[in-house]
């Protein structure tokens, strides 16, 4: 079993069951936001035999901690479960303990529904399909154009877009910022740049016989030397993300840009307040060339006493015309080819970001998308752990051959 079955045990809940009145009860268990609810309750109409127990955790973490704790004990997992991208590896890596979709699920539900890559994400290496895809975060560039404007860069989204090519562009331009503001620090955290980079390498911490290529990788090593450079020179305002005081830092004007992926928006504006409304622009370029940041799926465990119910429900909480009530919902962006053409999408602007084309913008950045990176078991762990702990270390004053030191070595313990 995989390290992430191993992990604190917390208190089980049952999956579903039947009713003494002969209906299914189906429980489902997310974390954050899925936008959901009005699903549930339309699916339960069209299904008057089907009653969904909801099951939802506010916070990832606890919440992965406890499927696996599940999944470890063969007890306790719902007829649904979701599982952020992070963790789908470990899910992959035990995927004998989840049905094949393609074997269980509804007819009509193939790969052509979904964005390659997307799809690609939930097969295991025997080519079993284990998770239905629901939402993605594609990439943009979020940045103050007020504090672009007073430190003498160009503020106008198409303006930046220069700026924002490549990531010695992007850093090059932050020099430039840091010269003409007052005190404002370039990006929010080491740990969040280097995540975004990190995304768009081939291979990234595993290849995919589940080698750990940490150590080896060069492609790791110069994001990472890139990153810490940038840190050393001032351009980290070292905040650690979702931190309360990360959040702080929004309505504070504590940095000036943020990597976007399309859930970031909402963040964003709930963070920075009413009082930086139209401060905010986000533009399609990204250094790189763009890349996918989050986004879950939906699995079938072998546990459920329902399977083809269960999945018929999770086909039809990410079918396409799901997805768009989800994004209007929650701001969950659809991962189904049909529902990135849909017009309630392409027609999407947000006014907090000056009337941006949100909708528009971010589908066409799920396109630049090519290939899904290959995750290994504990990746979402080292990313989260390893990674995020050592970059901080580099904020607050190591050097980065210290810190890169330290990285090595948590990755090389989750890995065993």
């Amino acid at each position: 079993m995989t390290s992430a079955a191993a992990l604190a045990a917390v208190t089980a809940a049952c999956g579903g069951g039947g009713a003494d009145d002969g209906t299914i009860e189906l429980s489902v268990a997310t974390f954050g936001e899925f936008g959901y609810e009005e699903l549930y309750a339309e699916y339960e109409r069209q299904n008057p035999d089907v009653r969904i127990v909801p099951r939802k955790t506010g916070q990832g973490g606890p919440y992965h901690q406890a499927l696996f704790t599940k999944l470890g004990g063969n007890s306790g997992l719902e007829d649904v479960v979701a599982v952020e991208e992070g963790y789908m590896a470990d899910v992959l890596d035990a995927s004998q303990r989840f049905h094949d979709l393609t074997e269980i699920g509804p007819d009509g539900v193939g790969p052509e529904r979904w964005l390659d890559w997307k799809y690609d994400g939930g097969v295991d290496s025997d080519g079993r399909l284990i998770g239905y895809g629901t939402d993605i975060g594609p990439l943009a560039m979020c940045y103050r154009r007020d504090l672009f404007a007073e430190a003498g860069l160009p503020s106008d989204p198409e303006e930046v877009k220069p700026l924002f090519e490549t990531w010695d562009s992007y850093f090059e331009a932050g020099d430039e910022f840091l010269a003409g503001s007052d005190g404002v620090a370039w990006f929010d955290s080491a740990a969040q740049i280097f995540n975004a980079m990190h995304n768009q390498l081939e291979v990234g911490y595993f290849d995919e016989d589940n080698t750990l290529t940490v150590g080896s990788n060069p492609g790791i090593r110069e994001n990472w030397d890139r990153v810490t450079a940038a840190v050393q020179r001032g351009q980290s305002a070292g905040l650690v993300a979702m931190s309360n005081e990360w959040n702080s830092g929004f309505q504070e004007s504590a940095f000036a840009t943020k990597t976007c992926p399309a859930w970031m928006l909402g963040i964003i504006e709930g963070q920075a307040g009413d009082q930086h409304a139209g401060d905010w622009a986000v533009t399609d370029a990204f250094p790189g060339g763009g890349g996918n940041w989050g986004g879950s799926y939906l699995a079938v465990p072998t546990q459920t006493e329902h399977p083809e119910e269960a999945a018929k429900l999770a086909a039809w909480l990410t079918a396409p015309e799901q997805q768009i009530t989800a994004f209007e919902a929650s701001g969950a962006f659809p991962s189904q080819v049909e529902a990135l053409d849909a017009p309630e999408l392409t027609s999407t602007t947000d006014e907090y970001f000056g009337g941006a084309p949100t909708g528009e913008l971010f589908a066409a950045q799920a396109r630049k998308v090519d290939h899904a990176q290959y995750k290994g078991p504990g990746d979402g762990q080292i990313q989260e752990n390893a990674a995020t702990t050592a970059l901080q270390t580099v904020e607050q004053g190591a050097t980065p051959e210290q810190a890169w030191r330290r990285f090595v070595d948590s990755a090389e313990r989750i890995a065993r």
